[in-house]
């Protein structure tokens, strides 16, 4: 095969590469969505896409190279393409094929900011992963998003409908710092601004609660009280007076919490969580270990869990590990499939073994395709969005502004005034300064 490698013509601030190899066949492992979930700009790139005879880099690179490489060749060192590593195997390695950059929400967030000559900015990822990086966009840059209905179920458990009044009636009675994880919309950070708080990644949590401790207020984390609960044990914190708020999905919506119930709570978790990390179990990390694995996991993966295993952190604290480990190893990871299944196939090139924490043979429990949402970035809407932008016919709906409102669904968009956004953009943007500054910090030392 030829032409594997597409580079732009420029070195750019980005994350080291994934090590990522494209292979001479490219396993799909989701099948392609149905016709009626592209937007109508979108469906005759489906269409093609939809006809091609297979998925492979022999069939598929051609008919990509004839949107992405015209695009390329438009923008030069101004297009910019990013994807999150729980993309599937198509995307993920597609994007760094054309001189995209791969990386966890952390980084992703710093890439406007530390590509300034980058106008175009297009993301394969969820929805509060381009919002957070338009957040931190100069005025001249853009932020695009490959599909708008790529959102996060566990930033729909906290949108700012259901947060706000629990916080309205908790700072009826307590001083109240809010830490907002990367996964929760703009409006969320932005609440963390206003009270003088911070946004956190899995990778810097630790930190941030750490700083905010110091500042001598009540603790609301969110929205991932699994996340909470391990950088809480992680810092040695009193776990009791840790409180984790309700299943939010079961809540009145006039529903306010018992402030007494409040009153020796350091830290309070909203109860959301991350469908695909609370399918691992402590039983599982056993039985990996027993047959003589290691055992790494996510720390959005519930307590006990990180707490037997041998190792937690972040995608990127994985991706490291799993690369760096030496050949012979044996990994069986906690996280989305679609990260693993990559990890696997990467590793197997330098004789390390991955698997999967919940595919135990003759257990019930599967990695199945990863997170479903994230699959909703396919090749076909990679290559609609640069050739539409190329051609100045790029829905607006696929623009991703500071403060937007996404139907999941329909992929319809609630935008923000200009006087209103650029006030959320500021409180947001104090929040992911803050944790800037405390990470940067941190790596000083």
């Amino acid at each position: 095969m030829k032409n594997l490698q597409v580079k732009q013509a420029h070195t750019l601030n980005r994350p080291e590469s994934t090590g990522l190899v494209l292979q001479p066949r490219l396993p799909a492992c989701q099948a392609a969505l149905p016709l009626d979930w592209y937007q109508d700009a979108f469906k005759p790139y489906a269409e093609e896409y939809l006809s091609l005879p297979d998925t492979q880099p022999e069939t598929v690179l051609p008919w990509l190279d004839s949107y992405i490489k015209p695009a390329i060749d438009h923008f030069g060192e101004e297009l910019l393409l990013l994807a999150h590593f729980y993309m599937g195997g198509e995307i993920v390695k597609l994007v760094e094929n054309y001189g995209g950059a791969v990386a966890d929400s952390y980084a992703l967030a710093l890439q406007a900011r530390a590509n300034p000559q980058a106008k175009i900015i297009v993301e394969s990822a969820v929805h509060f992963m381009a919002e957070t990086i338009a957040i931190l966009a100069r005025e001249d840059q853009s932020v695009w998003i490959t599909n708008p209905k790529a959102g996060c179920t566990m930033e729909m458990m906290a949108k700012d409908w259901m947060v706000l009044p629990v916080v309205e009636a908790i700072v009826e009675q307590h001083d109240l710092l809010v830490i907002s994880y990367m996964n929760t919309s703009g409006r969320l950070k932005a609440l963390a601004g206003r009270t003088g708080g911070a946004v956190c990644t899995s990778s810097n949590a630790h930190l941030v609660v750490n700083w905010a401790r110091q500042q001598g207020r009540r603790i609301l984390f969110l929205p991932d009280q699994h996340l909470g609960r391990n950088t809480a044990w992680k810092l040695g914190m009193d776990l009791s007076a840790v409180h984790a708020l309700p299943d939010p999905r079961s809540l009145p919506p006039d529903w306010k919490p018992d402030p007494t119930t409040l009153e020796s709570a350091e830290m309070i978790l909203w109860g959301g969580f991350c469908g695909v990390h609370t399918v691992f179990s402590a039983k599982q990390v056993t039985w990996w270990q027993e047959q003589g694995w290691t055992v790494l996991v996510h720390p959005e993966s519930p307590l006990e869990v990180v707490q037997q295993a041998d190792g937690s952190g972040s995608t990127a604290y994985l991706w490291k590990a799993i690369m760096n480990a030496p050949a012979g190893s044996r990994i069986a990871v906690g996280t989305e499939g679609h990260f693993v299944q990559n990890a696997r196939e990467q590793a197997a090139l330098r004789n390390v073994q991955i698997e999967h924490l919940a595919d135990i043979p003759g257990q019930s429990g599967s990695a199945g395709c990863g997170c479903a949402t994230m699959s909703r970035n396919d090749p076909p809407h990679l290559a609609g969005m640069l050739d539409l932008l190329r051609r100045g016919d790029a829905p607006t709906i696929n623009k991703v502004e500071a403060g937007d409102i996404v139907d999941e669904e329909t992929g319809s968009t609630t935008r923000l005034q200009p006087d209103a956004q650029k006030e959320l953009k500021e409180q947001a943007s104090c929040a992911l300064e803050q944790m800037i500054a405390i990470t940067e910090r941190d790596m000083q030392t």
